[in-house]
């Protein structure tokens, strides 16, 4: 594992969920004086629940993809020295 790689820490399911629904919040602060508090509240944080397990998911995948290619690159460079 590179220094790069370790370096960076995973973002949990609950972070991001509370980064993305304080980002919703002042985002859409200006409509919610047409809704109820527990309405706004309720409804931002099921946005942000879904949004935070995509970006999850999204991040899995992107790692997953990086490691794949790491191990293409280790066998074919031992396939070479042999």
């Amino acid at each position: 594992m590179s220094t790069k790689e370790s370096s960076v820490k995973k973002l949990s399911k609950k972070e991001s969920r509370q980064m993305v629904y304080e980002k919703l919040v002042t985002a859409l602060s200006e409509f919610k004086t047409g809704i109820k508090d527990k309405k706004f509240e309720s409804n931002l944080q099921k946005a942000s629940k879904l949004f935070a397990e995509d970006m999850v998911k999204a991040a899995k995948a992107a790692e997953a993809k990086v490691k794949k290619a790491a191990n293409r690159k280790e066998k074919k460079s031992s396939e070479e020295n042999v």
